[in-house]
Order: structure tokens, then sequence, then C-alpha cells
């Protein structure tokens, strides 16, 4: 029997009805095109760990082992997000990101900005129904966090022939001949 996943991927909030929270919560929904508030949980969850990480670590010596190859790796990976930048690659500059930081680089986000969308529920909709692809794979995923590298690899799968034609292209090819095409 397999093990069951005991790792959280979101925290609820601990005041549920404070209005500003609410407010903000709905505002971010609104914005980022979000299918619920869940989402937001979600990319606050990461966020704070994250944050609560690098609060631990800059409570250790600068030259600290554990604080230098941590406190890198952090660095990296956000870095390698395109959530922080090559000018504020230190610690000190974790704590200051937000939620709108990671939810810039959606892939839900970026197909909207980069204009393959009229809207940011259009996004959402062409990305569930497989249109948008990430270099060479198709993701149907609009929370997929895109990489800086793979930025400039998304595009639309709109020129490719569907299935129907696709299957109908491979039948008249193993045939062998297309008499219904002469």
């Amino acid at each position: 029997m397999p093990r069951p996943n005991f790792r959280k991927t979101f925290g609820t909030p601990r005041r549920p009805f404070e209005k500003e929270r609410l407010d903000q919560e709905l505002k971010l929904c609104g914005e980022y095109g979000l299918r619920n508030k869940r989402e937001v949980w979600r990319v606050h969850f990461a966020l704070a760990k994250m944050r609560k990480a690098s609060r631990e670590l800059l409570t250790r010596d600068a030259h600290d082992e554990k604080r230098l190859f941590e406190g890198a790796a952090i660095l990296r990976r956000l870095l390698r997000l395109g959530v922080l930048d090559e000018s504020k690659a230190e610690l000190d500059y974790v704590l200051a990101l937000n939620v709108e930081d990671f939810l810039e680089r959606r892939l839900q986000t970026l197909v909207f900005k980069l204009g393959l969308a009229k809207s940011i529920h259009h996004a959402r909709v062409l990305i569930r129904q497989r249109h948008i692809r990430v270099g060479k794979r198709v993701v149907n995923v609009p929370s997929f966090t895109v990489r800086t590298d793979s930025q400039k690899h998304i595009d639309s799968t709109a020129g490719r022939p569907g299935r129907g034609q696709r299957k109908k292209a491979k039948n008249a090819g193993g045939d062998g001949g297309d008499e219904d095409f002469e």
C-alpha cells in the first residue's frame, strides 16, 4: 500500500472573516484570473516557507557554512523562477518579496501579457484546452510557474492540425494511396 502524502500545499488564514484580507484576496483573484482563494493561499504558503527559511538563515553568522550553502540555494531557485532580480540577489531581499511577485510568473499571467490571449480569463481557457506550449511541451496547468529561460519559448499550438486531421493524414499515408485527393 502506498504511503499517503502528508505535505501541505496551502494554509488557511487565521482569521477567516478579516475584511481587509478578504478584499485583498478578491482583488488578486480578479487581477490574475484565479479560480478560487485557495490559489492565493497556495502562493502565500510557498512565499511564507521561503521567507521563514531566509529569516532563519539571516540569524546565523554571515560566514556560517549552512547560511552560505542554503542561502545560495534559495537565491538560485528564486533567480531561476524570475521572482528575484540579479541586482537583488541577497537574503534580505527575499523578505521583501510579496504574493504578486510569484503570481506574475504564472503561465496564465504570462500568456495574457505576451498577447496570446484577449484577457486573463481567456488565457486560462486557452491553457486548459491545451492550446499553449512551453518549449516542446504542451502545458494545461494555468498555475505552471515559468522559469526565466523558458519564458521566450511560450507559444500557441493553434497552427497544428487537429486530432481528426492528423488521424486522416495517418490513414491516408498508411494505405499508400490517396484516391480521394486526385
